[in-house]
Formats: C-alpha cells, sequence, structure tokens
C-alpha cells in the first residue's frame, strides 16, 4: 500500500516560483512608485537641512498611508471583478 505523495510536482513548484516571483517584482515596483511619488510631492527641492521637517513628515505619513489605500482598495475591487 502506497502511501499518497501530497509535494507538489516539478511543474506545480515552477508555477509557485513563478508567482513568488511576480509577487516580488510588484511589491518592488510598488515600494519604487510610492518613494517617489510621496517623495516627489513632500520633499523640497531644494534641501535647507539634513533631517526632514515636521511638515515633510507629516506629509510623507500621509502621502503612504493614502497611497498603500488606494493601492489596497484598487485590489480588492480588481480581484472581486475576476
Amino acid at each position: 500500500m502506497a502511501a499518497s505523495n501530497n509535494a507538489p510536482s516539478g511543474i506545480d513548484k515552477e508555477q509557485i516560483f513563478g508567482m513568488a516571483e511576480k509577487e516580488m517584482e510588484y511589491r518592488v515596483d510598488l515600494f519604487n512608485k510610492l518613494t517617489q511619488t510621496c517623495f516627489n510631492k513632500c520633499i523640497e527641492k531644494r534641501y535647507k537641512e539634513s533631517e526632514l521637517n515636521m511638515g515633510e513628515n507629516s506629509c510623507i505619513d500621509r502621502c503612504v498611508s493614502k497611497y498603500w489605500q488606494v493601492s489596497t482598495h484598487f485590489f480588492v475591487v480588481f480581484f472581486s471583478l475576476n
């Protein structure tokens, strides 16, 4: 009596790795877009200080929060349509 093997086959492993690679690419792209968008919106082009000031910190915090909320909402809506 042979025990059933629940390990994924070679094709399944390739699909899993492919999906993980795409997910990582998406996350890196999301992070880069978020960073660039919030930097352009919140940081003055001429640096006056070595540290972010209170206004820049608040702007970055709000920008990242809104960007993340919109991204999350988009995926909820997008995947609920499929």
